[in-house]
């Protein structure tokens, strides 16, 4: 749900995005928006996005990087894409302003294909392709007019054939599905500028 949000606020030791940057393009300060997805549902903490700790409690930027993960409870839920526009645009330019006005340092993730998932056994798997997609394509229309970053993991969860993807409660991503979210992520944050993430503290 876009009303339900989870903040989680990083120093660069916990961010492996961060880990493999040099000093002069350290990420000191991370904050993740989103959901249950975001936080690693059913995983454990170790292995969660980013290898995060949760906080559920209002962050206080500007934070080098912010990423953005939401939106799979709104398509779930069967809402209209004019909906989910209404309510994702806002939180565009919340993340916007949490990374101090730098379009730049704001990363989003597109949504998760939960089709796939034991979770949806029984249902149109194709038709739920096909809604994620759309909403995906909204989403990535509106990222680029605010100028951020878009990363699409949707077709990394579409490929759980090798198995050990999902986590034990059949809808959540496992740890290893996280790690490939990293993966894809990373070179996203290693080419932000360093001017934009070494401001004085």
């Amino acid at each position: 749900m876009l009303s339900s949000l989870f903040a989680l606020g990083l120093g660069a030791g916990c961010s492996a995005a961060a880990e493999a940057a040099d000093s002069s393009r350290m990420v000191r300060s991370y904050l993740a928006l989103g959901d249950s997805y975001t936080i690693g549902q059913s995983v454990s903490p170790a292995e969660r996005w980013l290898s995060a700790a949760l906080h559920q409690s209002a962050p206080q930027g500007p934070f080098d990087l912010v990423t953005l993960l939401i939106g799979v409870n709104d398509q779930f839920r069967g809402y209209e894409l004019a909906t989910y526009r209404a309510a994702l645009i806002p939180l565009l330019h919340d993340a916007l302003t949490l990374a101090g006005g730098h379009a730049g340092q704001v990363v989003v993730l597109s949504i998760p294909d939960w089709g796939v998932t034991p979770f949806a056994a029984g249902q149109d798997r194709g038709a739920i392709a096909a809604s994620i997609d759309g909403f995906n394509a909204l989403a990535k229309q509106e990222v680029a007019a605010l100028g951020a970053h878009w990363v699409d993991i949707t077709p990394l969860t579409r490929d759980i054939a090798m198995g050990g993807m999902v986590a034990p409660d059949g809808l959540h991503p496992s740890g290893a599905m996280y790690a490939r979210w990293v993966a894809a992520t990373v070179p996203v944050v290693l080419g932000i500028s360093p001017t934009a993430v070494s401001r004085p503290r």
